[in-house]
């Protein structure tokens, strides 16, 4: 099913001209638009830009409104994340101060209806780390994060206020198990899965509470492969992480735990978790401390959207399972 209809052209154009007027570009007299093949919630075009002075850009448009996702969107995406000018500020305010890699912000203004937002980036090319077999490839992502980690730990308030991040709380932490017991619970069967949730919720607050005193930064909030780019044509590895809509203060491990969760053998997953524990600054932790990041992570999988989503087959696992191997690892 299709989603909301796309702004013409004349549209698009005047907007770019706002957003780049706003970080001092100059004007574009030439637009050329396509649909982005890459996979992303929310609709992405690729524009080919001329500018007035002669420089020539390529960018990335995002339409940040809720009206744009399909009806499957829709069901994907949980609603009370939704936050259209989230995103914008991060690129904005945060991203300037973390490890080069990510877009160049180009701006954004208002767009759509009921408060959505577009967003211009600089168009990184390159490939999604989820389609990189080269493991020091995913070694170098994990101290990209570490790095970012340690760079936004300190004001805190101040990345909340400027960038309207959420708060992982015991109350958010929490909300993924509910969401996951309600969706296994829809067809009022008892199956091994809803008995399983329920033992979890009988225990979590000690996993809640373990993963809130780990030490707080500024998260991305959805670090798994396909939401990190590897620049393509450089002779110096370039990390650009995108979709920062769900981008948080919490838990760093918690990224970390997106990032080595799947299909791992225990010896790669080990290597990535050095290279992220490598960089200077990390707080130190331990293996257990992850795994109960890592079993979050799987609740919050299985606690996304209604089952009668199917995620993308590059995006498909069995969360249950993990959370099982890891609930009956931990004693949980």
């Amino acid at each position: 099913m299709r989603a909301a209809e796309q702004p013409i052209d004349a549209q698009v154009c005047g907007a770019l001209a706002q957003a780049l007027a706003s970080v001092g570009a100059s004007d574009p007299v030439e637009v050329t638009r396509r649909r982005s093949q890459r996979r992303s919630t929310f609709p992405l075009e690729r524009l080919q830009v001329k500018l007035s002075d002669g420089a020539e850009l390529q960018v990335a448009f995002k339409r940040l409104e809720w009206q744009g996702l399909t009806p499957e969107g829709k069901v994907a995406k949980p609603s009370f994340m939704f936050d259209p000018a989230r995103e914008p500020a991060v690129y904005a305010t945060l991203l300037p101060l973390a490890p080069a890699g990510p877009a160049r912000y180009l701006g954004s203004v208002a767009g759509g209806k009921a408060g959505g937002r577009w967003l211009f980036l600089e168009w990184v090319q390159g490939r999604p780390l989820q389609e990189v077999g080269e493991r020091t490839l995913w070694a170098q992502a994990a101290r990209w994060l570490a790095g970012m980690h340690v760079a936004l730990a300190h004001d805190l308030e101040r990345h909340v206020a400027t960038a309207g991040l959420r708060e992982q709380d015991a109350a958010q932490c929490r909300l993924w198990l509910e969401r996951a017991r309600r969706f296994a619970q829809a067809d009022g069967r008892a199956t091994p899965e809803t008995r399983f949730l329920a033992r979890l919720q009988q225990r979590y607050d000690a996993v809640v509470e373990a993963l809130l005193q780990l030490p707080k930064t500024v998260m991305h909030g959805d670090f798994h492969a396909a939401n990190v780019l590897i620049g393509d044509g450089s002779d110096n590895v370039r990390i650009a992480p995108v979709d920062w809509e769900m981008a948080a203060t919490g838990p760093g491990l918690l990224d970390l735990a997106a990032l080595v969760s799947g299909d791992w053998e225990h010896a790669e997953r080990r290597r990535m978790v050095a290279a992220y524990a490598s960089v200077r600054g990390v707080p130190p932790f331990t293996e257990r401390q992850l795994d109960l990041a890592r079993l979050h992570h799987a609740v919050q999988w299985l606690g996304w959207a209604p089952r009668s989503w199917r995620p993308p087959v590059e995006q498909r696992h069995d969360w249950l399972a993990d959370a099982e191997q890891l609930a009956e690892q931990l004693e949980i």
